[in-house]
């Protein structure tokens, strides 16, 4: 397994290698735990991903996380493998909350798959909502300058002082800089639609922001 130097916001690298731990072990192992009829049924509605593959990634989640719980420590043992020179914890607190949708603390395997479908197989618009959600701290339905600060930071601290992918700017700067673009009517948040726009008007900036790609 080697390790990224690269942030995975900034180089769509997300769900292909967070998962590589779980999709390297799929189908090596029985699980008495199998997945409910109706969990396998919503999967099937609500993701790209048919039966049989619904089925392999529950095995490896299984293996994983015995308990069917993926907890925020187990989510950062995972993703520090990726960034072992910086500090990922912060970030991964982001992430594993925009995972967590019913706010209970861990991530089930519906929760996880409906993520990882998203951030794999979603198209540009989903990808964006997903990524919305995640620099929307407070859940309030906007975004300002100090939760994309906060999000950004987290992503520099996550890269390493030492990284050649770290920007040279500021988190702040870069926040910013960032608003500058989107911002359309001044009022210092960004709501969806502008996030959005903003994003898809600007591959770079899309890229730049969006997990997965």
């Amino acid at each position: 397994m080697s390790t990224k130097s690269t942030s995975p916001l900034y180089k769509g690298t997300f769900a292909r290698d967070f998962c590589r731990p779980i999709s390297q072990r799929m189908g090596c192992f029985g699980s008495k735990e199998k997945l409910s009829k109706e969990d396998l049924e919503f999967l099937k509605s609500h993701t790209r991903y048919d039966e049989q593959m619904i089925k392999e990634w529950y095995k490896g989640f299984r293996q994983d996380c015995p308990s069917g719980r993926l907890t925020p420590d187990k989510f950062v043992d995972m993703y520090k493998m990726f960034f072992p020179s910086g500090n990922a914890e912060e970030f991964c607190d982001h992430v594993f909350r925009t995972f967590d949708m019913d706010k209970n603390g861990y991530i089930d395997f519906k929760e996880f798959l409906l993520a990882i479908d998203v951030t794999s197989a979603g198209t540009p618009e989903e990808k964006l909502k997903w990524a919305f959600r995640m620099y929307d701290v407070d859940g309030n339905g906007v975004i300002d300058v100090s939760e994309m600060t906060k999000i950004v930071q987290a992503i520099y601290d996550m890269l390493g002082t030492n990284s050649a992918s770290r920007p040279a700017d500021s988190a702040e700067e870069r926040a910013k800089a960032i608003f500058s673009k989107m911002d359309e009517n001044n009022d210092g948040n960004l709501t969806q639609e502008e996030f959005l726009k903003g994003c898809l008007l600007d591959e770079e900036l899309s890229k730049m922001l969006t997990p997965g790609a």
